[in-house]
């Protein structure tokens, strides 16, 4: 039986993983590809952000199947979040193998992608799909910077969170597993370093890579479908040449203390302003991460808005719908938020 292909894509947070994936969908050259994203919080922002992409305005008559949250495009694409479990989704996908050509996994900020592979081994999905290949993105700037992404808290927020990553150093060894399970490094951000700098940042990990693995300089997700998909891999296969510092860690439990807010407003907001209180708000509270959209006043375009740590960006990507709410709708990801601080703060 022909096995569906799927690529994780692995990185920290703000390493420019849904870029890439954006961009895969909107240069898909004729592939038939599904995009599964696994995002933190009330809201699935990242997966409202591939929806958004050119593929899939409202003139491509999506549909979507609300039980598994599968969003069905007319070129043959799809886009689903993981919300509960992963199984049952890869389940879902797999019913539609017939219409697939591939399958991309973003993987959340701080996954350890062997464990993810490892659930291809599973006899319910091991006779549909193989894993082709594992992407691993890597911010070229943090690293240059010695911090592997750009804000250290929110990595520690989530390590927090995941009950794989209890570890003396969970950061560093991370790091590691995720070069140690690539077969690609995409190496993002180098715009913001000199050519010197970027050359140390290759070399370095170069060292820390297999020799076979090779990098490539990305900038802004732009790298075309024939460079990431096609490896032939079948990594779940091969796990063993693949170490991982927590291949024999047990499960803990989660911090509860790890929150997430989304905040909805029915008004318009100056994308300035808006950052000033954020950037304020930021100091006030233990936030890690907010993403979102805003209305912006007399805009006819939507702004996508996203911050980690101090550092935020914003840009506009794409007309509002006839068919939606002119609404600016905030996810906050901290610990211990305060809803009402932030609702007061921003309003």
């Amino acid at each position: 039986m022909h096995k569906i292909p799927v690529t994780v894509i692995t990185g920290f947070l703000g390493a420019g993983k849904t870029t890439l994936v954006r961009n895969l969908l909107q240069n898909n050259q004729g592939r038939r590809i599904a995009v599964v994203v696994n995002e933190f919080g009330e809201v699935g922002i990242d997966a409202e952000l591939l929806r958004s992409c050119q593929v899939c305005d409202d003139e491509t008559e999506n549909t979507a199947t609300l039980d598994t949250n599968i969003i069905e495009l007319t070129n043959g694409c799809l886009c689903c979040t993981v919300q509960e479990e992963f199984l049952p989704t890869m389940q879902e996908l797999l019913k539609r193998s017939d219409r697939l050509d591939c399958i991309l996994i973003e993987t959340s900020g701080l996954a350890l992608p062997k464990p993810l592979v490892q659930a291809f081994r599973w006899p319910t999905i091991r006779t549909g799909a193989t894993v082709d290949g594992v992407i691993t993105v890597v911010d070229c700037e943090a690293v240059a910077n010695g911090q592997f992404a750009s804000d250290l808290d929110a990595l520690e927020a989530q390590r927090q969170a995941d009950p794989n990553l209890e570890h003396e150093t969970p950061i560093e060894e991370l790091f590691e597993d995720q070069l140690a399970c690539a077969d690609l490094v995409l190496l993002t951000k180098c715009d913001r370093v000199d050519a010197a700098t970027q050359t140390r940042v290759e070399t370095w990990l170069h060292k820390e890579l297999p020799s076979h693995v090779k990098i490539i300089p990305c900038k802004d997700g732009a790298i075309s479908a024939d460079v990431l998909l096609g490896f032939n891999a079948a990594v779940e296969d091969n796990l063993e040449s693949r170490p991982s510092h927590h291949d024999t860690e047990e499960e803990h439990e989660h911090d509860d203390g790890i929150t997430s807010v989304c905040i909805s407003a029915d008004r318009a907001f100056e994308a300035t302003a808006l950052v000033a209180k954020l950037e304020k708000l930021v100091q006030e509270q233990e936030i890690y991460r907010i993403k979102g959209f805003v209305e912006v006043p007399n805009k006819p375009m939507r702004l996508v808005l996203q911050g980690v740590g101090a550092r935020f960006e914003h840009f506009y990507d794409r007309p509002w719908q006839v068919s939606e709410p002119r609404q600016t709708r905030l996810v906050f990801i901290g610990k211990d938020l305060d809803r009402g601080a932030i609702e007061a703060a921003i309003h």
